[in-house]
């Protein structure tokens, strides 16, 4: 699969839309078990990378990623922005203009490892990580129908969170009481996964 300047373009422009979209669903779910900030920290960081889509569509893939978690690092607040700043950044790395599904999902692997570094923190800790392995599993599994796998696995493990209690970021400090919400950053992975698998759609 080949992503040239227009493809990374409309990639990027898909997944800022659907977050600034989004955002005050995910505000709302972060006054429940947060600081109430994560939608406007996300809106504020993806409307920067719209702002500048041209300049970074026109690097090839892996530096126009590094561009985009370069920007979410710069523009989100609180723990978000360094963690998605790394999970773009680790992606940009390793991916070169022509991928392979196989590639995609060495790179993500290796971006998640990165994540859970950078946040100290694993899977079933009510985190982004929750949404963030299931998908890796589905990509890692290939075959026909992978976008809509990925958009259903990563709308189920977004709402697996909400059971969950948090061991991890500023929901962790309600102990028992952040039970029974949806982690926002969950959440904010699920939407990027749907907004990437809506592109992957596209292409195909």
């Amino acid at each position: 699969m080949m992503i040239d300047r227009q493809s990374r373009k409309a990639l990027f422009e898909t997944v800022a839309q659907r977050v600034i979209a989004s955002a005050d669903e995910l505000t709302d779910l972060d006054r429940a078990i947060g600081d109430g900030d994560h939608g406007s920290n996300m809106r504020r960081g993806f409307e920067a990378v719209l702002a500048t889509v041209d300049e970074l569509s026109a690097k090839n893939l892996g530096e126009s990623l590094k561009g985009v978690g370069t920007t979410l690092v710069m523009k989100v607040g609180g723990a978000s922005g360094p963690l998605y700043g790394t999970l773009f950044m680790s992606l940009g790395k390793s991916l070169e203009d022509e991928v392979t599904r196989e590639q995609v999902a060495d790179a993500f692997a290796a971006a998640i490892e990165a994540v859970k570094a950078r946040g100290k923190s694993d899977a079933g800790q009510k985190t982004m990580l929750d949404v963030l392995l299931p998908v890796l599993a589905v990509l890692r599994e290939g075959g026909p129908d992978m976008a809509a796998r990925l958009k259903a696995r990563a709308k189920a493990a977004a709402e697996d969170t909400i059971p969950m209690r948090a061991i991890r970021g500023r929901a962790s400090f309600l102990g028992e009481r952040s039970i029974g919400h949806m982690d926002p950053g969950a959440r904010s992975s699920a939407l990027i996964v749907d907004a990437v698998a809506e592109f992957m759609e596209g292409l195909a």
